[in-house]
């Protein structure tokens, strides 16, 4: 059973990202009203917030971990066209922190064409996608057989939008990126995509969050380039389509493993989701005021578990961070 836990985050605005890190006992929290917190796990179970501060000129939209091989770092990205990396050093040079760790500002991410320098990071690629972009994943996969891949989704809702999500993969004999496919399936706009880490499988799961839940499968036709230098074919196939948020869906994420996609929508809900021995996906449990297991959801299909309380969703707290993304 999960056992939710609501969190007094104390942000004095709407609160636009939550991210744990590889081991799932630190949390981050970015906010529109400018600043970062990092809350770390008692043996208890509760959370408790060990560093905040102010970081950016503007809203800040998303943080985020690093690998642990690379020490505790996070990235935070805002309005403000900057994106900034952080290092969490204990107790270096300040004795008021009596030992407490703090955070640094190691770095501003800059487009610099110059000597190589640590304390800046240069432009590498860049992808004309010709998408108002909403959103990116890479492809985590680390299998020697597949190529780096980028999807890139669009939440532009004019009817000048034909296709709402697209795939870049990098070439080996060019040296770019180049478009791979292009989903013309996917109508609604998109608000968030996220491949499944990879640890074996020779295809890769692909979810979207548009106005329901829809889970991809890519699979290569081919595992060589062209002698043309073109892009891997890949089938897509959709494995599985949800509508139980009933309403937009605003996030989803995949556990370490890849086996488990947890979606968060309007309804005020976190809905987990997982494929059984048959390949057919269904949903497990919903996360809210309290957990309820749910059986016998099918593929592709549309059931809806009933909730047996609404709880209100304030702006401080965690649970209202997702109602607000609307509106970001």
């Amino acid at each position: 059973m999960f056992l939710p836990r609501s969190i007094e985050a104390d942000h004095k605005d709407l609160i636009h990202d939550v991210s744990f890190d590889f081991h799932g006992h630190r949390m981050a929290t970015c906010s529109s009203d400018q600043s970062i917190k990092v809350w770390d796990k008692s043996k208890s179970g509760d959370w408790h917030c060990t560093a905040s501060w102010k970081t950016h000129s503007g809203s800040v939209w998303h943080v985020t971990w690093a690998h642990p091989e690379f020490g505790q770092l996070l990235a935070s990205c805002s309005f403000d066209r900057t994106a900034v990396v952080w290092e969490e050093v204990v107790g270096e040079s300040n004795d008021k922190l009596g030992g407490q760790s703090h955070w640094v500002k190691r770095t501003t991410l800059l487009d610099s064409r110059t000597v190589m320098n640590l304390s800046q990071w240069s432009l590498q690629h860049e992808i004309s996608s010709k998408l108002s972009c909403s959103c990116i994943s890479w492809n985590p996969s680390i299998s020697p057989a597949h190529y780096p891949m980028i999807a890139v989704g669009s939440n532009d809702s004019s009817r000048k939008a034909m296709t709402k999500f697209q795939i870049f993969e990098y070439n080996e004999n060019t040296k770019k990126y180049s478009k791979a496919e292009i989903l013309m399936t996917v109508t609604d706009p998109v608000h968030d995509i996220a491949f499944a880490p990879n640890l074996g499988r020779s295809f890769h799961i692909l979810a979207i969050a548009t106005k329901d839940v829809r889970i991809f499968t890519l699979k290569p036709v081919r595992k060589e380039l062209t002698s043309s230098g073109g892009p891997t074919k890949l089938e897509i196939h959709m494995v599985a389509q949800f509508a139980n948020h009933n309403s937009q869906v605003w996030r989803v994420s995949w556990n370490i493993t890849g086996t488990v996609l947890a979606s968060a929508g309007d309804d005020g809900c976190v809905r987990l989701w997982k494929a059984n021995y048959m390949d057919n996906w269904k949903c497990t449990g919903i996360l809210k005021d309290k957990v309820i297991p749910v059986n016998g959801s099918s593929q592709l299909g549309n059931s809806n578990p009933s909730i047996s309380s609404n709880t209100s969703n304030p702006q401080n707290s965690l649970y209202g961070s997702s109602a607000g993304r609307k509106h970001s």
